[in-house]
């Protein structure tokens, strides 16, 4: 981590502090699933703690699920992200042609509330990552790099979801981009592999960051509308598209088949 986030414990220096302080790191976003954390010495003289009193607190937080040591590599932050569905509800999901419908209906609903709150909360620090994040899409973009602009793509959302400064909606949204991430409901690759989409998306995601930079909610809510909108139109021309392939391919097989 570039700079300390953790605060001094005042006296008198309880482990409960520690656990507390971080949980509310995890909740807020500051810590996310995967960060690793400073070494034990390190954490200590930034809680100002004891090493004993370190190591209880993070053995607490540990039982209740929320670190992850590593033996040898260190402590992170665990896998906190909820599951949505269960796997039965999953496995009918993937191959349900509705729910990638439903799915891109809730997006469009729930990532416009976010980019409203996005817009009219968001502070200096929040639009700073915000460019960085746009910046590292342009850079994709022109290195042709379209896994790491489909990474980007969830990265930009999941920091919008963090702009809003709702708890809840947070970690909502950490869930749906989830989904988004193994590709659930749709291949994104595919989108991006369309004539134009690439352009066209990086535009959008622009458009979105640009407004909530310039505190412009109804911008930005209308921003994500025109995304999802897109997203969506451009998975049917993909599904017509693999359809067309399919039959064409059976055609061009039959017909050499009954070749003399």
């Amino acid at each position: 981590m570039s700079s300390p986030i953790f605060a001094r414990i005042q006296s008198p220096r309880t482990a409960d502090d520690i656990v507390s302080q971080m949980e509310t790191l995890i909740l807020e976003g500051v810590l996310r699933v995967g960060d690793r954390l400073p070494g034990e010495r390190e954490l200590a003289v930034q809680f100002d703690v004891s090493r004993p009193v370190l190591r209880i607190a993070l053995k607490t937080l540990e039982a209740k699920g929320l670190l992850v040591a590593r033996h040898g590599g260190g402590t992170f932050v665990a896998d906190v992200i909820g599951e949505v569905f269960s796997k039965p509800v999953m496995d009918l999901i993937s191959s349900h042609k509705k729910a990638a419908a439903d799915y891109l209906e809730y997006r469009r609903e729930i990532e416009s509330i976010a980019a409203e709150y996005a817009a009219r909360r968001a502070t200096e620090d929040d639009r700073l990552l915000l460019s960085r994040i746009v910046e590292a899409m342009q850079l994709a973009y022109e290195t042709d790099d379209f896994k790491k602009e489909a990474d980007l793509d969830v990265e930009l959302h999941s920091t919008i979801g963090e702009c809003a400064h709702n708890i809840i909606l947070l970690h909502t949204l950490r869930s749906c981009y989830r989904l988004l991430a193994d590709d659930v409901f749709y291949n994104r690759t595919v989108i991006y592999g369309f004539p134009g989409a690439r352009e066209k998306l990086l535009q959008q995601h622009k458009a979105i960051a640009d407004a909530i930079m310039d505190a412009n909610p109804d911008a930005a809510r209308a921003a994500v509308r025109r995304h999802i909108d897109f997203i969506e139109e451009a998975q049917k021309e993909a599904e017509r598209s693999s359809a067309w392939q399919a039959t064409s391919r059976m055609r061009r097989s039959q017909r050499e088949l009954d070749r003399p």
